[in-house]
């Protein structure tokens, strides 16, 4: 007998379950994804002992007769598919079969399911993969699925399950972010002792993100909308002999983009709360994560990650998601376009919406452990995982370069052997008020709104830094804070950071424009380096030359520094180059040019700017309210901190018992 056998139905079920139920939150999803594919208005999930003991679900979808209702539980048995065509345009949740056989085999299963057209409905039990029990019932339309005793037949597989709080939070998490997806469906999810969520069904997203997380955490999202044709992907058509006589040119579709992104304020450790759905299927992509991150950077630090709800709708040919055993995965047919696309529509949100940071709020929590409003439950729901203006994207940038934190000095001594005075430049810092250094863009039309509407009778105010120049300066505290305030409130800003913010976004655009001021040093600059930090150098030569820098090697381990922007010298521009050269080595071997670009910049900007414990004059202040008022981005520095804190004029009469 020959070594090689066909495994029996049971074992080849057992096997994809395997792949498709990791856990009781695999099971929800498959199930409620069946639903949606259903055409179901109204969804209930019932859960016991965190979906060990009985997973319900029940639905009015448009249910099945009894023949469908026995052959849904064969292997790749699908109303979904018809030919192999079908798989380059999927446009439904489920597809492969594959999920009820599967969960079939690993659980005792009850079904009860009742198409319209028919007179009686079907009862179906089935424990282990072996039918049991069928006949007629008198039913509901609709489709109800009863999951008892998951991994009853496994027990190596019912051990790691995690315990029932934990198990119960990942369905509840998947639960609760279907129902944002779907805001126009009734969603219920029950456990033994309590309602975990009740949503009816209601008229946009934002009343849905209103409706489930209230109040606080809509306060801290910023909705965005966006919108562009596939036609300016640039994708070539088959050449002209390739193509028959009645060949027409497809409908490339359009890439739209809605969803809801969080203020800086609002941070998390990891990217658990990045949550994306593409054409109405959630999914854990790296493309979409990198985005992303690409949208936020100089925005909030590097180590922290942003709190993200976005829905993508594209054709279906343009996204495979027959990549993954789970489909948590995807696949873009032109990813360098949704990518590119994601991050300038987020990051142009931000820009646009300027959001303010609260001063009261900056007190109760520090953005790392912010649980009191958080938007999402810190779990992964997705199986497998590691851990209405539409907006015009014409206006976006055509990009935006990277950035990484590096280590600032702002309390350094200053370097007492300076270099002789060169003549004022453009470049030079000014601080006087008849400075007419150009920072950033002309704002001369729209303002942010100041409030967004979540729906009917909830109005959330959305305060946002275009009134900085509005802004009457006090004074400082402590030469380190200027206090301004305007008809909003007080505000304090940190004179550093702001000057860091002006610095970097003009240090970017002179670059872009080749108009760098340097200044020659008396003598050249000598450094030791050490053999790490040579190569570094040797990396990054090219884009220093860039920056206005004129350095060579000056032995096997010194650095000489000829020439330097106008703004560094002395002992800033020591420090600056050896931070620039004791980055980690993954970090600088895995940076693009435009990521490198900004850390310079950054690093630049840092060292360059007004320290703190510095006192500054009527005319200085005026100078920098002013000039930060014009940068495109006033409300964090590059490496992530906030500028600007207002304290405002409520928050003042609610302290003062005037509300």
């Amino acid at each position: 007998m020959g070594r090689i056998r066909i495994l029996s139905d049971q074992v080849a079920n057992q096997i994809a379950a395997g792949e498709v139920v990791e856990r009781p939150a695999s099971v929800v999803k498959e199930l409620l994804e069946n639903s949606l594919d259903a055409g179901a208005t109204r969804i209930r999930i019932e859960v016991e002992a965190g979906g060990r003991k009985l997973i319900r679900i029940v639905d009015n979808g448009h249910g099945m007769g009894k023949d469908d209702a026995l052959l849904a539980f064969e292997r790749h048995a699908t109303s979904k598919l018809r030919t192999s065509d079908d798989l380059l345009s999927i446009a439904t949740l489920g597809f492969r079969g594959e999920a009820l056989p599967s969960i079939a085999s690993v659980a005792r299963l009850s079904l009860e399911t009742r198409a319209a057209e028919d007179d009686s409905g079907t009862h179906i039990e089935i424990a282990g993969g072996n039918i049991l029990t069928v006949e007629d019932a008198g039913l509901p339309i609709g489709t109800t699925i009863a999951i008892r005793d998951l991994f009853f037949n496994t027990p190596a597989r019912r051990k790691f399950l995690k315990s029932e709080s934990t198990e119960l939070s990942h369905i509840a998490a998947l639960v609760t972010h279907y129902a944002l997806a779907h805001f126009n469906r009734h969603f219920e999810l029950h456990s033994t002792t309590q309602a975990l969520l009740v949503a009816p069904a209601v008229a946009s997203a934002g009343d849905r993100l209103f409706q489930i997380f209230g109040r606080d955490t809509a306060a801290l999202m910023i909705p965005t909308t966006a919108e562009m044709d596939f036609t300016r992907a640039g994708l070539p058509e088959p050449p002209p002999w390739k193509r028959e006589l009645d060949y027409e040119a497809p409908d490339p579709g359009f890439l739209r983009i809605s969803g809801f992104v969080s203020k800086p304020e609002l941070q998390k450790l990891n990217r658990n709360s990045v949550y994306v759905f593409v054409n109405q299927r959630l999914i854990r992509d790296r493309l979409v994560l990198h985005a992303l991150t690409e949208a936020y950077r100089n925005i909030i630090p590097p180590s922290s990650f942003p709190v993200v709800l976005l829905f993508l709708e594209m054709p279906p040919h343009e996204v495979d998601v027959n990549v993954h055993p789970a489909k948590t995965e995807v696949r873009f047919r032109q990813p360098a376009f949704v990518h590119d696309f994601i991050r300038d529509t987020v990051r142009t949100t931000l820009m646009q919406a300027r959001p303010a940071a609260s001063f009261a709020s900056a007190l109760n929590g520090a953005p790392y452990n912010d649980a009191h409003s958080s938007l999402l439950i810190d779990v992964s729901p997705l199986p497998g995982a590691p851990s209405d203006p539409v907006f015009d994207p014409r206006r976006a940038p055509e990009g935006f370069p990277q950035s990484d934190h590096d280590p600032s000095h702002e309390d350094s001594a200053p370097f007492f052997l300076a270099p002789i005075p060169v003549p004022e430049s453009p470049g030079r810092l000014d601080f006087s008020a008849a400075a007419t250094l150009a920072v950033g863009y002309e704002q001369e039309a729209a303002h942010a709104p100041e409030q967004v509407d979540y729906g009917k009778d909830r109005v959330i105010e959305n305060p946002s830094l275009y009134s900085l120049s509005t802004l009457k300066p006090l004074g400082q505290i402590r030469d380190s804070f200027i206090l301004a305030v305007n008809d909003e409130g007080l505000w304090i800003v940190d004179q550093h950071v702001a000057h860091e913010r002006i610095l970097f976004e003009k240090i970017l655009r002179e670059r872009n424009t080749e108009q760098i001021q340097r200044q020659r040093l008396l003598m050249p600059l000598l450094i030791d380096l050490m053999p790490d930090q040579m190569v570094a150098f040797a990396r990054i030569a090219e884009e220093l030359e860039r920056q206005g820098f004129e350095a060579e090697p000056f032995g096997p381990r010194t650095l000489a520094v000829k020439s330097a922007p106008v703004g560094l010298e002395g002992r800033e521009l020591e420090q600056m180059i050896e931070d620039l050269l004791s980055v980690e080595d993954r970090i600088g071997q895995t940076e693009n040019a435009d990521t490198r670009a900004r850390r310079i910049a950054a690093s630049m900007a840092c060292h360059a700017a007004v320290k703190i414990n510095m006192p500054l004059e009527r005319s200085k202040i005026d100078w920098l309210l002013a000039e930060l008022g014009k940068t495109e981005y006033p409300t964090s520095c590059p490496h992530g901190r906030p500028i600007a804190l207002r304290y405002s004029h409520k928050e003042i009469e609610k302290a003062f018992q005037r509300t």
